[in-house]
C-alpha cells in the first residue's frame, strides 16, 4: 500500500506538470493521432488488397499494429520518461538523492516521471482494434478479451524490464544514449507481425529482442488463434526477463560511484 501512494503521488505530480502548458499537451495529443495514422500507411500499401501474407489480412494485421500503438503509449509514456533521466544522473553521481531515500531506488527511477498525453495512445488503440474487428466483422470474445489483457501484462514487464537492462548498462558505459535510440528504433519493428519476418530476424525479434511477445502475441490472443502453450511459455519468459533485469539492477547498483566518492 505504501508503494502504492508513492505512485500515486508521482502520477499527481506528472498531471499537474503536464498541464501546466495546456496547448503543449493538446498539440502533443494531436502529433500522436496524426503519427498513428501515418503509421498504418505501410501497412496499407503492403496488404490492402492482396492475398494474405503468412496468414495475415490487412484486417487482422492492423490489431498487430493496435497493440503497438499501446505499447508504444507505455514505452514514450510511462518509462522512457523516468529511467532515460538515470543516465545523466549516473554520470553527474546525482542518483545519490535517490538512493538516500527510504523507498526502493529501482521504483522510485521508474515512477519518476510520466508523459500524461501519451494516454492519446491508448485512445487511438482502442480506435484501431475496433475498425479492425468492424472489417472483420465479429467481435473478440470474452475470453480472447481477458487472455489477451494478460498478455499486456507481460508484453509490459518485457518492454519494461529490456529498458531496465538497457539503463543498468549506463552503470559501465555511462553514455548510453545510443543505446536507448537503438532499441526505441528497433520498437519500431513490433508494428509488424513476427511471421513476416524469416531466418535470423524471426529469431531475434522472438527470443533475443521478444517483440514477438510485445505485440504479435497479444495480436493472436485477441483473434482467438493463440495456442495456450504459447502464452505459457510468453508469461514464463516475462517472468524470466523481469528477474534477470531485477539482479543486473541490483548488481550495477553496487558499481555506482557518487558524487562525493
Amino acid at each position: 500500500m505504501r508503494y502504492l501512494r508513492l505512485l500515486a503521488t508521482q502520477l499527481r505530480v506528472s498531471i499537474a506538470l503536464g498541464m501546466q502548458y495546456r496547448w503543449d499537451f493538446l498539440l502533443g495529443a494531436v502529433m500522436t493521432v496524426v503519427w498513428t495514422l501515418v503509421g498504418l500507411v505501410p501497412l496499407h500499401i503492403a496488404l490492402v488488397g492482396r492475398q494474405p501474407v503468412e496468414g495475415w489480412t490487412y484486417e487482422r494485421a492492423l490489431v498487430v499494429v493496435g497493440w503497438f500503438t499501446l505499447l508504444k503509449g507505455v514505452l514514450e509514456g510511462a518509462v522512457n520518461p523516468s529511467l532515460i533521466s538515470v543516465v545523466d544522473q549516473i554520470r553527474k553521481g546525482t542518483l545519490d538523492f535517490t538512493l538516500l531515500k527510504p523507498a526502493d531506488a529501482q521504483f522510485l527511477v521508474s515512477t519518476a516521471r510520466f508523459e500524461i498525453r501519451k494516454v492519446v495512445d491508448g485512445f487511438a488503440a482502442a480506435a484501431i482494434f475496433v475498425y479492425a474487428f468492424t472489417r472483420i466483422g465479429r467481435a473478440p470474445a470474452p475470453a480472447d478479451v481477458t487472455l489477451s489483457l494478460g498478455l499486456l501484462v507481460t508484453a509490459t514487464l518485457v518492454l519494461y524490464s529490456i529498458c531496465i537492462l538497457v539503463i543498468s548498462a549506463a552503470f559501465w558505459v555511462v553514455r548510453l544514449d545510443n543505446l536507448a535510440y537503438l532499441f526505441n528504433s528497433l520498437f519500431d519493428f513490433a508494428r509488424w507481425p513476427v511471421t513476416l519476418f524469416k531466418g535470423f530476424w524471426r529469431v531475434a525479434f522472438t527470443v533475443v529482442v521478444p517483440l514477438a511477445l510485445m505485440t504479435t502475441y497479444p495480436a493472436e490472443a485477441l483473434l482467438g488463434t493463440l495456442a495456450p502453450r504459447t502464452a505459457a511459455a510468453a508469461a514464463l519468459g516475462a517472468l524470466a526477463f523481469g528477474a534477470v533485469a531485477r539482479a543486473v539492477w541490483k548488481r550495477a547498483i553496487g558499481r555506482y560511484t557518487s558524487a562525493s566518492s
